[in-house]
């Protein structure tokens, strides 16, 4: 089955599934046509959501491989989540678990986190290990 997210209607509270391809889009509820945002905040993926939203999106992605054992992550997650929110409609931010999905870790040689990832139109543009500022991480997405 194809990946997509639930996203409920502010007006009316209908989920409207939203696929892949359309997680940077702003859209129209399906029962009431209100608007819908475009996804504002870091999306928790698997194996599976990861390889149909970089293959699909329209937009950079950022992913954030990390775990919850890990001090540093912990400390960028704040700043993930604002950066999410920034750049809505123009990236997407996925969070992997590492201890949740070591296979997609091992895939991109994932050896320290946090560990960022930039993919544009499904390319891997750009790979750091280690935390960095909020405007780091956004000059990365815009360049």
């Amino acid at each position: 089955m194809a990946y997509s997210r639930l996203t409920p209607c502010g007006q009316c509270g209908a989920s409207n599934r939203i696929p892949a391809a359309h997680l940077a889009h702003r859209g129209r509820c399906g029962r009431c046509k209100a608007p819908l945002a475009a996804l504002a905040e870091a999306l928790p993926v698997d194996a599976e959501g990861f390889t149909e939203i970089i293959s699909s999106a329209t937009v950079p992605v950022l992913v954030d491989f990390w775990a919850a054992w890990c001090g540093p992550c912990l400390a960028a997650a704040p700043e993930v989540e604002k950066l999410a929110a920034e750049m809505q409609g123009r990236a997407i931010v996925l969070k992997v678990d590492t201890e949740a999905h070591p296979a997609l870790a091992a895939r991109y040689r994932i050896q320290s986190i946090p560990n960022f990832l930039v993919f544009r139109q499904g390319l891997l543009v750009h790979q750091q290990a280690g935390a960095a500022p909020r405007a780091q991480m956004r000059a990365w997405l815009e360049a």
